[in-house]
């Protein structure tokens, strides 16, 4: 066996899709047929994206699709219209498969099986593989997979995927399977139920003179509300609804009440075609996945593990990653610095030093808390923990209207809002969706940390409280908090407002646990990785240009004319007074700020920051903090450059840099002065910042990505109005409120 790519190929490629539920093992299977590192999952839709490889066994090449796991082919997530879409032939970009492997845990094979019972009414050839026969045997279960393969009339093949064991004999079932006729069995549903499918034909096909697949109708009679009936009505106009309303109130009055007619066909089935080829003890075995739960899951031991976890992962992303983040921070800094020196002062070099170059790192450095965060996650996934996460903090969800499956999205979003908003693809629910992905920004995310070190480091004082704890860390965590607090109450609001619906019932599995491995981690972090420089770095590199050209132009040649004289009256005092060299370096690197911070003035950018100074005054900000605000809305990390060299110190600033200029900034702002010597930054200024920073969406990546994830420019619009909104409502009661308490001497 090997993968093949970029050949073509002599035979038609035999194409076949991998289908099953969550955490049977399927992506794990998926990798051992094509040899790929793709990622495996363990709580419900992780495999967010159709995953495709083409491996040769034999003289035979074969494409093998992994689609997202589910349980029904009742479709309510994206994951899940997905595979019935793939299925049904409905995705140019994939075939209709020749052939259908079923995944299922033989552990728990009569839940598994549901979903393979709908697969076979679709009359594609299907195999079933019987996965995690190693855990069923721990578990004293025997599954005779020939007594079974006679019972469903489809070939059933052992398989354990994680030691590549059964993958050939798949395969040569799987070929067998597609060029011979099928012998399936299937449920079969009441009389009634076939007439009222058979009616629905009728009545649409003889308006329309068009072929519908039998599932798709069968699905919308029995899913109301659904994907497949808003299908139907997009294509045959409104009037469907009222035809399929009219159909399940006859079908309730003729014993098939919908849709409980389905799940009770369907589980009599599998129990009737399941129970002589399956033997279970007559006492359940205690694993040591149920000893562990006992703690993890315990309403008080399970919350302080969580919390320790949690502790643990978001120190090490500021311990960690500050290693790497410097050198990285370092290493542009050089590339720039030796670009300045290459080229001749003008606009060339200003784009790529502060544009281009500086765009590029802005993004980077903040790639090693995304590789570590998701490292994190990927070990709890892939160990099993993260579905008691989220089924821990399905309570704590609940009080907001949302479910334990947004709790992931919103802890990813902590490292990065992209990569959070994309996992909201795992919540079925539309509405839970929607809400989670909206107040996803909210949390603080890493790009906001150098904004909150420079302000909190020079105007919250670093007075002890509570022994080791300071006023500055105080601050630091209740700016983490204030998204934690916001967001719920942003929820319960959208849920009771534009997104009003029932409350979806919350279902987790909890799979059993398991050393994670290595591999799976590593390929996990590269993969988030390789998604936020992709996704995320080439917008901000893109808005970084454009901030640079509305801060560079325009370029006047009174200023030029200007600093070119205080340029010369330096080099001639230098020569007359004997200065050393270092000295009239450091004076020449005075003037160059200052001429910036003019040049910066007189800018586009500049303007508009005079234009909005009367709007940010009862923020307690002037037109230099309101031009670094509007700067940063691209990318709120761009608004420690825009301060540096809007105060004259020059764009390079982090606070890492051995030469100084964080302390020269935190002290260039604390000299800042209104027209009438009054200070410009005080405590509630600072605090006002902070707080607009922490609420505000001063990320163009994550906006686009909302646009992406929900199909609508409208609700990326919403997030940012909405935001932008709190954040100035925020800011401006944190600095009213801050005033009136220092003026009370309070």
């Amino acid at each position: 066996m090997n993968v093949s790519v970029g050949h073509a190929e002599s035979v038609r490629p035999l194409s076949i899709v991998l289908i099953g539920n969550p955490n049977t093992g399927k992506t794990t299977l998926f990798n051992a047929l094509t040899g790929l590192r793709h990622r495996v999952g363990n709580y419900p839709g992780v495999t967010v994206e159709t995953k495709t490889a083409r491996a040769r066994f034999g003289s035979r090449p074969i494409d093998v699709t992994d689609v997202p796991g589910t349980y029904s082919l009742s479709p309510r997530s994206p994951d899940e219209m997905l595979a019935v879409d793939l299925l049904l032939g409905n995705r140019s970009e994939i075939p209709k498969p020749d052939a259908v492997v079923c995944i299922v845990d033989a552990s728990n094979i009569e839940r598994n099986l549901y979903l393979t019972t709908q697969i076979l009414e679709l009359g594609l050839p299907v195999v079933l593989a019987l996965n995690m026969t190693d855990v069923a045997e721990s578990q004293d279960i025997q599954v005779d997979a020939r007594q079974l393969s006679q019972s469903l009339g489809i070939p059933v093949i052992r398989v354990q995927a994680n030691a590549k064991k059964g993958v050939s004999e798949l395969i040569s079932a799987v070929e067998q399977a597609a060029s011979s006729d099928s012998t399936a069995h299937s449920p079969e549903f009441p009389t009634p139920f076939r007439d009222a499918v058979e009616q629905l034909a009728r009545s649409l096909g003889h308006s329309h003179d068009a072929a519908i697949p039998p599932y798709l109708l069968m699905r919308a009679l029995l899913d109301a509300g659904g994907a497949s009936e808003a299908r139907l009505i997009e294509r045959f106009g409104s009037s469907v609804s009222a035809q399929l309303r009219e159909l399940r109130d006859r079908l309730g009055k003729e014993g098939c009440p919908i849709p409980a007619v389905e799940p009770r066909i369907r589980y009599r089935w599998i129990s009737e075609h399941v129970r002589p080829a399956v033997r279970r003890p007559i006492e359940r075995k205690q694993t040591s996945t149920d000893r562990i739960d006992r703690i993890l899951l315990h309403r008080v031991w399970g919350i302080i593990v969580f919390l320790l976890l949690m502790t643990i992962i978001f120190q090490s992303i500021y311990t960690f990653a500050d290693y790497v983040m410097s050198p990285i921070d370092a290493g542009f800094g050089a590339l720039g610095e030796w670009v300045e020196h290459q080229l001749p002062e003008g606009p060339v070099r200003s784009l790529l030093v502060n544009g281009i170059i500086a765009g590029v790192g802005n993004v980077l450095i903040f790639l090693p808390q995304i590789l570590i965060l998701f490292g994190f996650l990927a070990i709890l996934e892939d160990c099993g923990y993260m579905a008691r996460a989220a089924f821990l903090m399905d309570k704590v969800m609940a009080g907001c209207g949302l479910s334990g499956k947004s709790f992931v999205p919103l802890l990813s979003s902590f490292a990065c809002a992209v990569p959070g908003i994309m996992s909201a693809r795992t919540i079925e629910n539309r509405r839970d969706r929607i809400a989670t992905v909206l107040i996803a920004p909210l949390m603080s995310c890493s790009a906001r940390l150098p904004v909150y070190v420079l302000l909190i480091g020079a105007f919250v004082p670093a007075t002890p409280i509570l022994g080791p704890f300071t006023y500055q860390g105080l601050v630091l965590v209740s700016l983490y908090c204030l998204g934690l607090v916001i967001a719920p109450l942003v929820a319960w609001t959208l849920k009771n407002t534009l997104l009003r619906g029932e409350k979806p019932v919350f279902i987790m599995e909890l799979p059993g646990y398991k050393w994670p491995s290595i591999e799976t981690v590593i390929w996990r972090m590269l993969e988030r990785g390789w998604s936020f420089v992709q996704r995320a770095g080439t917008l901000i590199l893109a808005t970084t240009i454009v901030i640079w050209a509305l801060q560079y132009y325009p370029r006047s040649p009174e200023i030029e004319a200007h600093y070119d004289k205080e340029f010369a009256e330096l080099e001639a005092r230098g020569k007359s007074n004997g200065i050393s060299v270092e000295d009239l370096d450091a004076q020449r690197i005075e003037i160059e700020h200052r001429m910036e911070a003019a040049y910066q003035k007189q800018s586009f950018l500049g303007r508009l920051g005079k234009f909005v100074e009367p709007a940010v005054k009862p923020l307690g900000w002037d037109w230099r903090i309101g031009m670094a605000a509007i700067a940063s809305f691209p990318a709120r990390e761009v608004v420690v450059s825009a301060l540096g060299t809007i105060y004259s110190v020059g764009h390079d600033v982090d606070d890492s840099d051995e030469d100084g200029s964080f302390t020269r900034l935190q002290n260039a702002l604390r000299a800042a002065r209104w027209p009438d010597g009054r200070v410009v930054f005080n405590l509630p200024v600072a605090l006002s910042i902070l707080v607009f920073f922490a609420l505000c969406s001063q990320c163009a990546a994550t906006l686009v990505v909302i646009r992406k994830e929900l199909n609508s420019s409208k609700w990326a619009a919403f997030t940012f109005v909405y935001m932008t909104t709190l954040a100035y409502l925020g800011a401006f009661i944190t600095y009213q409120v801050g005033s009136w308490w220092i003026s009370r001497g309070v």
